[in-house]
């Protein structure tokens, strides 16, 4: 179950600050945000966060013009908490994490998500398993290591869930044991490691892939690992920013967001190893499914607790 973070200044890493005395933006918001903080949950080592998202934050801090410091979370919570308490003015969520942050009252905008180069803007929850094994469906899974990646994450945890009881599984209770790994790599090397029998994981296309980005790091091969079961398609994680912001700042930042693939192409790009062709607008309506769905996976539980 979520639980609520009391100290985040724990929870959360701080990783890089771009400050930039920029003009033209509106002095009114400016002097009132002298810093605004972009947290991200932990899909990644914080190194491979910090590699992805740093041009960006350049980007942010040089078109708002004023300082931009990247935060990557310890867990999906801590983000949520920190938009809670105001101290994370953007976020970038997962989405079921985001539809966690409007369940419990915290007062966020999702505005923006990622396009995928084939047009399409979503993507999907899978099980893997290791390619050498013996399991070709989740039946065959029966008394054995499930590994998710953090009660908050839509592909690696929410809609795994649902999947399952789609086939009249409890997990609790048809698996040996269920680890939650903190964050999608640990999940695959649990897997690669044999810490855990089959794996939830995000996957958008054979080439765009957590799996796809842990082999261009040398963390993983691709083909150690075969898919068992891919979920319908999910919209795609957005970012949010506190319903509080001024109008005129909040202006400013999709702006910002919406010309970065032409006006920083480089950092855009290196967000998603060049998978994602642009951003696109989304409002709370975008992810009244996902709500629904976390209000399910909740009854869920509370079924079976």
């Amino acid at each position: 179950m979520f639980t609520r973070r009391l100290v985040l200044g724990a929870a959360l890493a701080g990783v890089t600050a771009v400050p930039f005395a920029g003009t033209g933006q509106a002095q009114s918001w400016r002097s009132a945000y002298p810093e605004l903080v972009l947290a991200v949950i932990p899909a990644e080592n914080a190194s491979g966060v910090t590699e992805r998202y740093g041009p960006f934050v350049e980007y942010l801090a040089k078109e708002l013009g004023t300082k931009v410091t990247l935060r990557i979370a310890n867990d999906y919570a801590a983000v949520i908490e920190g938009q809670r308490n105001g101290s994370i003015h953007i976020a970038g969520y997962g989405p079921a994490s985001y539809a966690r942050a409007a369940l419990t009252g915290v007062k966020v905008e999702p505005f923006v998500t990622t396009v995928n180069n084939d047009g399409t803007i979503g993507y999907y929850s899978v099980f893997y398993v290791r390619a050498d094994s013996p399991y070709k469906t989740i039946e065959d899974l029966k008394g054995k290591n499930l590994g998710l990646v953090d009660p908050n994450s839509t592909s690696g945890n929410n809609v795994p869930r649902f999947t399952l009881n789609k086939l009249k599984i409890n997990p609790d209770t048809f698996f040996a044991r269920v680890t939650y790994a903190g964050s999608h790599e640990n999940a695959v090397i649990a897997l690669q490691q044999k810490t855990v029998d089959v794996a939830a994981n995000w996957w958008n296309a054979e080439n765009d892939s957590n799996l796809t980005r842990m082999a261009s790091k040398g963390l993983a091969k691709i083909e150690d690992f075969r898919i068992i079961s891919k979920s319908d398609l999910i919209p795609n994680s957005p970012y949010a920013f506190l319903a509080s912001l001024p109008p005129d700042l909040k202006a400013a930042i999709v702006k910002a967001f919406d010309e970065a693939p032409t006006k920083a192409k480089a950092a855009f790009d290196k967000l998603s190893d060049g998978k994602d062709r642009a951003f696109t607008k989304v409002d709370a309506q975008t992810y009244e499914p996902v709500v629904e769905l976390i209000k399910f996976v909740d009854q869920l539980r509370k079924q079976k607790s």
